[in-house]
């Protein structure tokens, strides 16, 4: 499952975004493919070293976690940089994770931790590494590429910070509102009894058994 994302990610940052004439297509390819390597392979060592073991869960989501990353900056930046944010992205990954079970807040498969956490590292990304090679008159008036801190320039980073602000506090919100209306008007809350979650969730919520015996 983790391999046919990766490939899907291809389609996702290069070819949804450029023609495959536009010569920054092999970059943002090339930095997708880096970024998504070093995460998982950050995330074996970083893991290895917290718990003695290469847990293959946390391998997958150092993957995910650079490929979530590279996502925002995968057009700005040099390979270089895209190995970097693969390598923060892999470890940010795995402490994300942990840092949500000390809080009891439920998260099986890491998935805030590797789309929160390292999403809003790679929208920050952009204002840090971005090289000022690409992206001329965007940003409204600038005539040169978008170029981050690296660059000499604080202002992208600025922007990218509002831009996660915005997002945080707009998903956050619609989210939990959401949850606590719904958990208001669900007979038991949505929360499974702690006997469904032991026993297995099939059943009790699907009316079927995905395994007979």
């Amino acid at each position: 499952g983790c391999f046919i994302l990766l490939f899907g990610w291809f389609g996702f940052n290069a070819a949804s975004t450029f023609a495959s004439t536009d010569t920054q297509f092999s970059t943002v390819a090339a930095n997708t493919a880096i970024a998504g390597a070093l995460g998982s392979i950050a995330a074996m060592y970083w893991i290895t070293w917290r718990t003695g073991k290469p847990d293959p869960g946390m391998m997958v989501n150092g993957m995910l976690g650079g490929l979530v990353a590279i996502t925002a900056p995968c057009a700005f930046v040099a390979p270089w940089a895209a190995a970097v944010i693969g390598v923060v992205a892999g470890i940010l990954a795995i402490e994300g994770v942990f840092f949500l079970e000390k809080r009891k807040i439920d998260d099986p498969v890491g998935a805030v931790a590797v789309h929160g956490f390292t999403g809003t590292f790679g929208v920050l990304a952009v204002g840090i590494f971005a090289n000022g090679k690409y992206g001329a008159g965007w940003n409204g008036s600038s005539s040169e590429g978008v170029a981050g801190i690296i660059e000499g320039e604080w202002g992208q980073l600025g922007a990218q910070a509002l831009g996660v602000l915005v997002i945080w506090t707009v998903i956050f919100g619609v989210a939990f509102g959401f949850f606590k209306i719904q958990n208001k008007f669900t007979k038991g809350g949505i929360r499974s009894t702690e006997e469904d979650e032991i026993n297995g969730l099939d059943l009790p919520e699907m009316g079927v058994l995905a395994y007979n015996d």
